[in-house]
């Protein structure tokens, strides 16, 4: 049975290619050229039309192109009977984990100042803390969040995290539930947002929540986009409270020219590269789902539509 791919806006071919590397024999389609579609039981997905999949009649399976599945879980018209499952990947972890230190470890040590200071040829050191004395706040325990909580305790960091229900981590905190979000964000002198995407996640990066940080707390989202309210971020850095913030993922991308994200000095962008899948990694995954959907097995890495991950 042909696998299609359905993705607007990003080059399938290295997909088509890993596919077929590991199994030459495979029928492998691209939307929109993938008729009859009455043929097609396995999807991969990316940023999809919404409302496409109403035209897959036997489809039984939609896999993420990423760790992400809020890309697919927003279109209302996929049928009920379709599973969804999403890549876990060790090299997507892996990538996540040593973007997120980078980041943290610039901002402990001050190399955006320095590297404004290079523009007027500024001689002037600034104090800085140590490890042991700084305690990041992680909010979402999942594969990723995890590995990123043990990563940063590892080199002396004080971690906790924050998570929609229980979990537990050793040697670190996690907080859980509404009712310990505030006590969680109390903590957090570095907060880093890895949560899914939710409607109870949405838009929790806002003005309340940012304000009970601890003064000069720094944020940095790698997550979504719309986990943060964007003009409340710079009322927020703006009225001091935050030292500033690093985006790896925003609202709309790539980010609008003119946007004030862009020339905010406190405020540092990338274009989402935090970690980005490998098709050669996780292709191995993906070919192992394709069979287990023909014969009717569990799938791995299944999302649950009600938890929205």
């Amino acid at each position: 049975m042909p696998i299609t791919i359905v993705s607007q806006g990003r080059n399938v071919s290295p997909w088509v290619k890993a596919l077929k590397e590991k199994r030459p024999e495979l029928d492998v389609r691209i939307y929109p050229h993938d008729l009859p579609r009455e043929e097609v039981t396995f999807a991969l997905a990316w940023n999809h039309p919404l409302g496409v999949f109403k035209e897959f009649p036997n489809l039984k399976s939609i896999s993420s192109l990423g760790a992400g599945v809020d890309h697919i879980l927003k279109d209302p018209d996929i049928p009920e009977q379709v599973q969804i499952t999403r890549i876990k990947d060790e090299n997507l972890t892996n990538d996540m984990a040593d973007f997120t230190m980078a980041l943290v470890l610039n901002h402990m040590r001050g190399l955006h100042a320095y590297k404004a200071a290079e523009k007027t040829q500024t001689w002037k050191p600034h104090k800085y803390k140590r490890n042991e004395d700084v305690t990041v706040g992680v909010m979402g325990i999942g594969t990723l969040g995890t590995e990123v909580a043990h990563r940063l305790s590892s080199i002396g960091f004080k971690v906790t995290g924050w998570a929609s229900s229980a979990k537990r981590l050793e040697s670190i905190k996690v907080y859980a539930g509404p009712e310990e979000l505030d006590a969680f964000l109390g903590t957090a002198d570095i907060l880093i947002c890895l949560l899914p995407l939710t409607p109870e996640t949405a838009n929790i990066l806002n003005k309340d929540n940012l304000l009970k940080l601890p003064k000069q707390a720094y944020v940095i989202n790698v997550a979504r986009g719309e986990h943060l309210v964007e003009e409340d971020l710079i009322q927020v850095i703006d009225a001091g409270h935050l030292a500033g913030a690093s985006l790896d993922v925003l609202r709309e991308e790539p980010l609008p020219e003119g946007h004030p994200f862009w020339t905010h000095p406190k405020i540092s962008v990338t274009p989402h590269i935090a970690s980005v899948t490998d098709p050669e990694s996780a292709v191995v995954q993906l070919l192992e789902n394709y069979d287990r959907a023909q014969s009717g097995e569990p799938l791995l890495n299944l999302v649950s539509r009600t938890k929205g991950y």
